[in-house]
Order: structure tokens, then sequence, then C-alpha cells
């Protein structure tokens, strides 16, 4: 299993860190930042179809693939360090209908990292709306912050 960990570490990292492909990467510069600024702390955040997940990889985590499925993906690191660090991480996210639905956020511990994931479905060509809040581990205050994102199946 240690190496579909450092392969799921290296996946992730590429995706935190806007490395992944030439296309996210527009996608980025497009939508802003992929993280938010809270005194010492960066909270990233990105959302990506589950099927850019390796089939052992999603195995191993138990995480669930499709066309019509995505991953929204959270790391708190401090002081500019890459290392995420925990957190209590909830959200909820809203269709253009006001639909909403609450984020489930699993905490995957690797050696070098810690990140949160929350499986979502949805419709092709949907905006979402996501509302995060995190609490930084050995922190009292939360921080919350929204961002949106149009989703297109594979």
């Amino acid at each position: 299993m240690p190496h579909i960990k450092s392969s799921f570490l290296l996946f992730f990292s590429l995706f935190l860190f806007g490395l992944a492909t030439n296309s996210q990467a527009q996608e980025a510069r497009e939508l802003g930042k992929p993280y938010e600024e809270f005194g010492e702390y960066k909270v990233f955040f990105s959302v990506f179809n589950s099927s850019f997940i390796p089939p052992d990889i999603a195995k191993a985590y138990d995480l669930v693939r499709g066309a019509n499925r995505a991953l929204v993906n959270i790391a708190v690191l401090k002081n500019g360090n890459i290392r995420g660090g925990s957190a209590q991480v909830t959200g909820e996210f809203k269709n253009l209908i006001q639909q909403t639905r609450q984020l489930v956020f699993k905490e995957i511990k690797e050696q070098n990292a810690v990140y949160y994931l929350a499986p979502l479905r949805f419709d092709n060509e949907e905006v979402l709306h996501f509302h995060i809040t995190v609490t930084p581990e050995g922190s009292e205050k939360s921080h919350s912050f929204r961002f949106h994102r149009k989703m297109n199946t594979d």
C-alpha cells in the first residue's frame, strides 16, 4: 500500500499546486487563486471529476469513480508549510435552483500530507456554489469561504 499512498500524495500535490494539466491551470487562472488566506493559514481547494483518480487509488481509499461524480479537495497549510495540517472541515453546495446538499469530508492522512475529500454528484454543465468552513487543529477560530465551479461530465 505504500506505493498507492505515494501515488495518491503525488496526485493531490499536483492538484493543490496547479501543476496537473494545462487546462486545469487555465481554469485556475480564470477562476482566481486556488486557495484562501486566513492569517497564518492557507486553505487550498479544488473540485475535480472522480474519474481522474486511477482505479487502484480509488479502491484503496474507498472512493467512487464516475462520469457525473466529483470530489471536493481541501488542504489546510500553516505558515507556508507544504504539509497539510489537520482541521475540522464542513461544507455544503447549492445548484442554480438553490437546492442545498451537505458535503461529508473524509480525512486522508499520509506520511507527508493531510487532505479532506468530499464526494458529490452533478449534472453536465451544472454550476455549483460551495460554502466551506475550516477550523484548523489547535485553533478556536473557524474560517469560511465561498467559490463556484461549472461541472462537466467526462
